[in-house]
């Protein structure tokens, strides 16, 4: 069952990174961004290591996708 799981996260976590690389939306190159780094904390806690999943979830999704919209927005807007 941990392969099937593993295999399918693996494949979300490809499908989101082609996604991330090949949108001309930069907003949704984020949360494509966003999402791999989710599926990775995901594959982080089956792999029985919650302090990385957790510090994953946390910079890699959480604060990064948070950072990059605040950016994003300034760049449209003009004051960078």
């Amino acid at each position: 069952m941990f392969i099937i799981i593993a295999i399918i996260l693996g494949v979300i976590s490809l499908v989101g990174g082609y996604i991330a690389l090949t949108n001309p939306k930069l907003s949704v190159g984020i949360i494509a961004t966003g999402i791999v780094s989710l599926v990775a904390s995901i594959l982080f806690l089956l792999l029985a290591a919650p302090d990385v999943a957790m510090t994953e979830a946390a910079i890699g999704s959480g604060l990064t996708t948070v950072i990059f919209f605040y950016v994003l927005n300034k760049i449209r807007q003009g004051n960078a």
